[in-house]
């Protein structure tokens, strides 16, 4: 009982997790067998509910109106006289609840026999009739029985409609069903042995081969003392209500054929060439170039030659054009991708769905996960980009000491300048000039002049290779902080949601595979 309830809350499980993933028709059986269960172990469990059902003439009737002990339903050969399902209930407790359930309107009742306490004898219409109402009965109630006797006759026992068309599709009910071969009284006994047999290689071939077969009468030998016997031992069990739904489990799990192997989502190459796509798609590489220019720009602006930092000035910033960096929005002027990068998106988008290799319909709900973002991306990326700090709002220290360097070399040049000038001054006006100091064989005017110009020219050259360096190395480390960004929207708008429906996979086949 344990392990069938156990099987049930696995299969509901199951229909739990997968409910938003799969199609309602898909589901449906499932459900239905889920509902169907509760509602038979919440009415009766004391009952056991069986059934006899055959084809016209097989003598199903005879044998209900035998085992109840009084004429209830109507006996015939030669066409269906079985059109509404007949009902004994064996014993003093009412069954009335279940019999509603069942929808089952004609019913007797009777005391039980020795060991028959709780017995819900059925006997159905032919499934072989004319009026197809009577078919829809039959099937009807074999769908929800909990154990099946199937009435055959010695001359139409190998009928192909019986094996086809029912006794193979019950192949899974098997520990609920049971085979009568009735007017047994009708061969002799070499004859009865010779069709046992044969009845017996059929039911093999049905997949029922370890069902009991009896033999039956209801006029001579033997009697029906083998079918009585084997109903007693299926009330005295009080399984045969769980055994059918344990059955019918099975047989609803089996529809379901996913492979029960787990799925490690994603794995890191893939979510690799996912970031590098949306990140392209971004503009990351751009904004790094321009934040690399953008840092040789304002460098040389502060350690550039002083007469030349103006014409720096002109030109306009290379972040400017893209509002990244100093702009107090939330967007940027980088425009849409590139056809080629969305092409590239859609491409990792397509590609990390498919990496964990669901079965169908479950790749299709990665991939719809995956994509199920889409539209926001471009969004979400440009607020990462706008958003990053480029770390570009100050000079850096170093930046000052060149740049106060080039002011005390341009200084040098300014009073080299002026002095040879006062001195050009004096000369023309024909004054005496002043002592002239030297630094070794040059005057020192001409060597702040000649020393100036060099000085700073070679500072200059030395701090635009310091500031190429640096700027290299500030452009990788914004594209690493940008492309954190990026991944945490891969992550949220795209791994996320797939990953979701792949856990939820994981948790569907785990649940079918308690269920089997």
């Amino acid at each position: 009982m344990k392990s069938v309830v156990d099987r049930m809350e696995a299969l509901g499980r199951f229909v739990s997790v997968a409910s938003p993933h799969l199609p309602d028709d898909q589901l449906a059986p499932a459900r239905e067998l889920i509902a169907r269960a509760g509602e038979r172990l919440s009415l009766s469990r004391t009952h056991t509910v069986v059934a006899l059902a055959g084809s016209t003439g097989a003598g199903k009737s005879s044998i209900f109106n035998a085992l109840s002990g009084q004429s209830l339903s109507q006996t015939g050969v030669r066409r269906p006289t079985t059109g509404d399902t007949h009902a004994c209930v064996f014993g003093s407790e009412e069954a009335d609840t279940l019999l509603d359930w069942l929808k089952v309107g004609r019913r007797f009742h009777r005391d039980a026999g020795p060991g028959l306490d709780g017995l819900v004898l059925l006997d159905l219409p032919d499934f072989d009739s004319v009026a197809s109402a009577h078919r829809v009965e039959a099937d009807r109630l074999l769908s929800i029985v909990d154990l099946i006797v199937w009435v055959l006759h010695p001359q139409k026992y190998a009928d192909k409609v019986v094996h086809k068309s029912y006794l193979a599709k019950f192949h899974e009910h098997r520990d609920i069903t049971v085979v009568v071969l009735n007017q047994a009284d009708l061969l002799s006994p070499a004859d009865l042995q010779e069709c046992v047999a044969d009845l017996r290689q059929l039911l093999r071939a049905d997949g029922l081969g370890d069902v009991p077969v009896i033999t039956a009468s209801t006029v001579a030998a033997p009697g029906l003392s083998g079918l009585t016997d084997t109903l007693r031992e299926a009330v005295a069990a009080r399984k045969a209500a769980l055994r059918r739904l344990g059955a019918d489990l099975t047989t609803v799990v089996a529809t379901y054929n996913f492979p029960v192997v787990r799925r490690e989502p994603f794995s890191k190459p893939v979510i690799t060439r996912l970031n590098d796509a949306l990140a392209r798609a971004a503009g990351v590489p751009a904004v790094a170039r321009a934040t690399e220019n953008a840092y040789v720009h304002r460098a040389r602006k502060v350690t550039g030659w002083p007469p030349l930092r103006w014409l720096r000035r002109l030109r306009p910033d290379p972040l400017s054009r893209l509002h990244v960096g100093d702009s107090k929005g939330d967007a940027t002027s980088i425009g849409p991708a590139a056809p080629a990068a969305q092409a590239g998106v859609t491409l990792a988008l397509k590609e990390t769905a498919a990496q964990v290799e669901l079965p169908s319909p479950w790749d299709d709900e990665v991939l719809a996960a995956a994509r199920s973002r889409k539209d926001d991306l471009p969004d979400a990326l440009d607020q990462v980009i706008a958003r990053t700090d480029l770390g570009l709002t100050r000079a850096r220290w170093w930046w000052r000491i060149f740049g106060l360097l080039q002011w005390v070399f341009f200084a040098g040049v300014v009073a080299g300048l002026l002095w040879l000038a006062v001195r050009y001054v004096l000369f023309a006006l024909a004054l005496p000039e002043p002592p002239m100091p030297s630094f070794g064989r040059l005057p020192l005017p001409t060597a702040l002049l000649i020393g100036g110009v060099l000085a700073g020219l070679l500072t200059s050259l030395m701090a635009r290779i310091f500031v190429r360096v640096a700027a290299r190395r500030h452009r990788r480390r914004i594209e690493k902080r940008m492309r954190a960004g990026v991944t945490q929207v891969a992550q949220d708008f795209v791994v996320t949601p797939a990953t979701a429906v792949v856990s939820a996979y994981n948790q569907a086949t785990d649940a079918l595979a308690q269920a089997r």
